[in-house]
């Protein structure tokens, strides 16, 4: 089984039921607390009674600074809904370390962005370096993968079309929601990657509802593909994109059409019109549930809940 690990400002943790055991351990970033295993499985063997984890200030459990890394339209349903026909070269783009927040941290809206959307990622925690050049194979993935956690990848949709600025519009302070488990897994359990369903929920809505087998590009290969320009290290995270049923979705093929002819200015004016009246972006006051999990409970990465709130 998988080993799930909380993280606190006094900490590591590893939950049981409903309390929580600390580790025994002096790393205080995550590249060095996946160095200490031996600590977090004697953790588990452990007869402290633990603390209540209801007691807890869990924070993000992927340390910062560190490199966070994304893949851009890696789910065919989000393809669909994106408007992508035919094949999709793998693309990757960069976000800001500042960006990653705890599990119930609230999400800011800075004040110019109107249009604010949400992605729940699967995201891969190194656990070893990936140099330039390296090939993974599916076989390979336990060598460099050391866990798992939930990730949102919040998007300003306004700045991201109109200036296509993904590392801006993706990298404001809180748009990288994290854990709240990292969950160690053993050789073994990567096998169920494929079986790992995300369910992202606005206010209790059902908004995207898919397993991995949705993917484009699957781990092995979108760190083959990442090294061939990209080193990775231990604690590093790579976010690897989002199903469909993000509140964006690509107008009709004739608006489309129409849009292109018009000057830019004028053809965003009228794009956020229409997104104006789309009621799947996200306000103030709105509550986001995450969850990733294999359906018999071997991967489980928690509950991730975060309210949005506006900049003071």
């Amino acid at each position: 089984m998988s080993t799930n690990v909380l993280r606190t400002a006094d900490g590591w943790w590893v939950p049981r039921g409903d309390r929580a055991v600390p580790v025994d351990t002096k790393a205080a970033t995550t590249a060095e607390l996946i160095a200490d295993r031996d600590a977090v499985r004697a953790a588990t063997r452990s007869d402290d009674p633990g603390t209540p984890v209801a007691d807890l200030a869990v924070l993000s459990p992927v340390t910062t600074p560190c490199r966070v890394v994304a893949q851009m339209v890696n789910y065919r349903s989000h393809a669909r809904d994106s408007g992508f026909t035919g094949d999709i070269p793998p693309a990757f783009f960069r976000k800001a370390s500042g960006s990653v927040s705890g599990p119930g941290e609230a999400i800011v809206r800075p004040p110019h962005v109107k249009f604010l959307d949400y992605e729940i990622e699967l995201g891969l925690v190194m656990g070893a370096p990936l140099p330039v050049g390296t090939v993974v194979e599916e076989r390979d993935l336990p060598s460099y993968v050391a866990g798992l956690v939930i990730t949102n990848d919040v998007s300003a949709r306004d700045v991201q079309l109109t200036k296509t600025q993904f590392y801006e519009s993706k990298s404001y302070p809180t748009f990288t929601p994290t854990g709240p488990y990292l969950a160690l897994l053993e050789p073994e359990e990567f096998a169920h990657l494929l079986d790992l369903r995300l369910r992202l929920s606005v206010n209790g809505e059902l908004r995207q509802d898919r397993t991995l087998a949705d993917m484009i590009v699957r781990p092995a290969q979108a760190l083959t593909l990442l090294a061939r320009f990209q080193t990775l290290d231990p604690g590093d995270l790579l976010l690897t994109g989002t199903p469909g049923g993000t509140a964006l979705k690509a107008p009709p093929k004739a608006v489309e059409k129409i849009g292109a002819l018009l000057p830019p200015a004028v053809k965003w004016k009228a794009f956020f019109k229409s997104q104006a009246r789309n009621p799947h972006y996200l306000h103030t006051d709105d509550v986001i549930t995450a969850t990733i999990s294999t359906p018999d409970g071997r991967i489980d990465l928690g509950e991730q809940r975060t309210p949005v709130t506006d900049a003071k």
